[in-house]
């Protein structure tokens, strides 16, 4: 049975607005995700990528969070063009998108 080759996870995990590790929702990541699932749609990708939604994946404050697997790439993704740069170089043509990988406030620049 065929599988999806790429899932791209959008955190929409949502808190209230005093909690000091953030919140996805607040920082518009379901619009993020309603779009990367139309663009999968437009591109033709539907069946072999899938845009899901995601509970908490941890990194709220450095939200959006969005991660790409089978790769495990970590973004930040704070716009809409953000998103589609990341379909048009990530997605399609498999090279990471270095100025949108999330920042490990521990580690630097990287995948978390």
């Amino acid at each position: 049975m065929p599988g999806f080759k790429k899932h791209i996870f959008v955190c929409i995990n949502e808190r209230t607005p005093d909690d000091p590790r953030g919140s996805c929702s607040a920082k518009n990541s379901k619009q993020i995700h309603e779009h990367f699932s139309s663009e999968v749609k437009r591109r033709g990708l539907k069946g072999t990528v899938r845009a899901n939604k995601a509970g908490c994946l941890d990194h709220c404050a450095n939200g959006p969070s969005v991660v790409v697997y089978p790769e495990g790439v970590w973004y930040t993704v704070r716009t809409i063009e953000d998103a589609d740069e990341i379909m048009d170089r990530h997605i399609v043509k498999g090279e990471v998108v270095e100025r949108l990988l999330m920042v490990d406030k521990n580690k630097g620049r990287g995948n978390s």
